[in-house]
């Protein structure tokens, strides 16, 4: 095993301890003496990856907003339109719905916890909604979204999203594939009626 390797299987375990300390504890609440002994390393090990706590954390949202980006597909113009509008919703929620706990964390309530967990959360949100805003604009330019603030088509987007799937994960049971199925359907035909365009 190369040293590359080694580092990467490392980063790799502090990322997934800290990922179940958080969930478990609480950001404010998470140690990372805790999660450096439940990745099996040293606690200096973890300052050589990770600056402090909201450094791991950040990076956590950060994977969760790259896999969400990675999931959707840019919209073509000569292809089924519904399809494609569908297939991002359907991928976005699958994303999220890999990890429930960790998105109720991410997504949920978050009032009275410090600032470093509450930048990195607010991060993630301008990032998800630059996202979306710049796929209305290309919906816009190709005739498939109505004229509007692509900044706040996008809020109302997202704000729909992100409580029909905290709803749905409200508990400790995964989002199987039936209530994704049916939250694909829900949210289509809310964006559609709303100020999608695709007909």
């Amino acid at each position: 095993m190369t040293t590359r390797t080694r580092e990467r299987d490392k980063r790799s375990a502090l990322l997934r301890a800290a990922r179940d300390v958080l969930v478990e504890e609480g950001y404010h609440h998470a140690k990372i003496d805790e999660i450096a002994q439940r990745a099996g390393v040293a606690k200096g090990t973890y300052y050589l990856y990770f600056k402090d706590k909201r450094a791991i954390f950040a990076e956590l949202v950060d994977g969760l907003v790259s896999r969400i980006e990675a999931a959707i597909v840019r919209v073509d113009e000569r292809a089924d339109l519904r399809a494609q509008v569908g297939h991002n919703i359907r991928a976005t929620i699958a994303v999220l719905a890999e990890d429930p706990a960790l998105t109720r964390m991410v997504l949920g309530p978050s009032s009275g916890l410090d600032t470093a967990f509450t930048d990195a959360v607010v991060r993630m949100h301008v990032r998800v909604l630059a996202i979306l805003a710049r796929a209305l604009s290309d919906g816009q330019t190709l005739g498939v979204v109505a004229p509007g603030d692509t900044d706040l088509l996008a809020t109302f987007a997202i704000g729909a999203l992100k409580e029909a799937v905290l709803r749905s994960t409200s508990d400790e049971s995964a989002l199987g594939p039936a209530q994704r199925e049916r939250l694909v359907a829900e949210l289509s035909r809310f964006l559609e009626q709303g100020f999608l365009r695709l007909g």
